[in-house]
């Protein structure tokens, strides 16, 4: 498996989801609480951000705009990204 293969489905099965498992549950908690504060609102916006930067990320890597020097850096840092997600939810 090349670093963009590996890369690919590293965001589509693991990273991309995760986020969107986290958006979800922002959502819900911030139409639970009419309230939410600004920082809430924030977390929000960055969380929706960071799914885009990762979808960008899979597309780049799917249509060749990336080299594989470069899906090698990305895939390490998505492996440390999936590491330290795991590792909050043992928590």
């Amino acid at each position: 498996m090349t670093n963009a293969e590996e890369l690919i489905k590293i965001l589509n099965e693991d990273i991309i989801p995760e986020i969107e498992n986290i958006i979800d549950d922002m959502c819900e908690t911030i139409a639970d609480n009419k309230n939410a504060t600004d920082e809430d609102k924030h977390e929000f916006k960055e969380a929706q951000a960071m799914k885009k930067e990762f979808k960008e990320m899979a597309f780049e890597a799917e249509t060749g705009e990336m080299d594989e020097e470069e899906c090698a850096e990305n895939l390490a840092e998505c492996k440390e990204i999936l590491k330290d997600i795991q590792a909050l939810e043992e928590d």
